[in-house]
């Protein structure tokens, strides 16, 4: 008996370290008990788009009623997160978003305030420390998987899609008119796995990864044209990643993910659109569009296309629920951060418009919901949330609070997810731009100051309590004073400290005062 001792105590220390680690079913262990993190982020996807807010639990929720689409998963996803009802795309375009994202800075700041596109010098600058990053420098696996579009588009391919980083033959050609190829190096921000999908055509993509597995062998740079659908290429990535299944990651450290989803951004057609999820949406074969258009404000002609929208959302929500249910699976789910959001809304008709870059809440409200495990009860927040709040409080969450760069310009409400209460006062105002326009969004109004040779040439506002479709415009002289004071003020005050470039160039300095 003596002699067995030994073997029993090696016996009872192996059974308790192994309690100690946190053993996964992809063969790995780690004692890491730092959580996860997974940002996903289909484009267009407007925040009405989300089931829930058709739900009699969610009623009065939002600003109008919410689109009779159907997102089961998403739903699911919904009732175990923290919603934000008010989270807004400050300036409404892919690239901008993108931006703002990953540094953290609003656009003056951060080197884009237009779409990166091939006539265009607007570039994610890339000395910035961004979110991708900072996760990169504290310990963590940082992947991204699909539409990236913040860097500049130079013709640096061959005439067959292959990287070769010059303008001289072989180079000088280009892949895309927008997006395009990130190479290693700065511009990837700290991003270690890469698995880049481009073009907005959803069944004919170009994909670049730095995973060759996954591209028929091809290396880094060559284009891979794999002629299916994105989102579903790349859910299947995700799980392998998530898996394991060669050596993507270090199930021993935690992981950083982005995952940005093309649909259901246009092209709004049969041939981009996942046709099974068409006919949910129609009445024996046939849309009604008074039931599809649910905003007072839609013109159906416009809107003609809701039924491929809302079929690209129902295909995005199935996809992402693929990736849900395989964390779950994994035994993952419990401690990762795991946040559902947009880079902006779709007009879808509303105002007689297609597409985002509007300063109507189709094209401002996103959604933004976090869900934690069991650490976080779910309820719906009104905090206004604005793209350079992401970073910050991603890396609050994760415990980095002291990690977060100098740079940015966003707010961590982190213990506000956490807790429902917020150490800072919450935001009265959120900063509204675009090309030709800035504004502010409190929440009950909103007021935009349209800019036309350097001249405030058009000012008005809604008053989003009382006209929720915002179908009147209020001219400056019709409000009361002291409010018009208001918001004048905090526009200029927030154009002042975003060191935006209206007040670089003077814009509309006669009407707002930047001092």
């Amino acid at each position: 008996m003596k002699a067995d001792k030994p073997l029993f105590f090696l016996s009872l220390f192996l059974i308790t370290l192994l309690q100690g680690c946190n053993v996964s079913k992809t063969g790995g262990s780690s004692t890491d008990a730092r959580p996860n993190v997974i940002f996903i982020f289909p484009d267009q996807y407007r925040n009405a788009s989300l089931g829930i807010w058709s739900k009699p639990e969610y009623e009065g929720k939002i600003q109008g009623k919410g689109d009779p689409v159907v997102t089961p998963a998403l739903d699911e996803f919904a009732s175990e997160a923290v919603v934000f009802s008010q989270a807004l795309s400050n300036f409404p375009l892919c690239s901008p978003y993108r931006a703002m994202l990953i540094s953290g800075m609003y656009p003056n700041n951060n080197g884009v305030e237009a779409n990166c596109r091939k006539d265009r010098k607007a570039s994610l600058k890339s000395d910035i420390e961004g979110v991708t990053d900072v996760f990169a420098n504290n310990g963590y696996d940082v992947s991204y998987f699909g539409k990236v579009h913040w860097l500049k588009n130079d013709p640096l391919f061959d005439e067959h899609g292959t990287y070769v980083g010059s303008t001289l033959p072989p180079g000088g050609h280009y892949i895309n008119d927008y997006d395009t190829y990130v190479p290693p190096g700065p511009d990837r921000h700290g991003i270690d796995y890469m698995y880049q999908v481009i073009k907005d055509v959803h069944f004919d993509p170009y994909v670049y990864s730095s995973d060759p597995k996954l591209i028929d062998g091809k290396s880094d740079g060559e284009q891979h044209m794999p002629g299916r659908f994105n989102a579903e290429i790349e859910s299947e990535a995700i799980i392998k990643y998530l898996e394991v299944t060669h050596k993507q990651r270090d199930p021993e450290k935690p992981f950083f993910m982005m995952w940005s989803l093309n649909p259901p951004h246009n092209p709004w057609t049969e041939e981009s659109t996942k046709m099974e999820y068409f006919d949910q949406y129609t009445e024996n074969g046939t849309p009604n569009l008074d039931k599809l258009l649910t905003h007072e404000n839609a013109d159906h002609e416009v809107g003609h296309y809701a039924p491929y929208y809302f079929a690209n959302v129902s295909a995005v929500d199935y996809y992402i629920g693929r990736v849900l249910d395989k964390l779950e699976e994994l035994d993952l789910d419990d401690n990762t951060i795991i946040v559902f959001s947009s880079d902006h809304g779709e007009m879808l008709g509303s105002h007689g418009k297609q597409g985002k870059n509007y300063p109507e809440m189709e094209s401002l409200n996103i959604p933004f919901m976090i869900k934690w495990g069991d650490r976080l009860k779910h309820r719906v927040e009104d905090r206004i949330v604005s793209v350079p709040d992401v970073m910050p409080t991603l890396l609050g969450l994760a415990g980095l609070e002291n990690k977060i760069p100098e740079s940015v310009q966003g707010e961590d409400f982190s213990d506000l997810v956490v807790s429902a209460q917020e150490t800072n006062p919450k935001p009265e105002a959120a900063l509204i731009m675009s090309y030709k326009y800035r504004g502010v969004f409190t929440g009950r109004y909103t007021f935009v100051v349209e800019e036309k040779g350097g001249k405030a040439k058009n000012v008005f506002c809604y008053d989003n309590e009382k006209d929720p479709y915002q179908l009147e415009r209020i001219a400056p002289e019709q409000l009361d004073k002291e409010l018009l004071k208001d918001l004048k003020t905090k526009l200029a005050d927030l154009l002042v400290t975003t060191n935006d470039s209206w007040v670089e160039r003077g814009i509309a300095k006669e009407y707002l005062n930047y001092n």
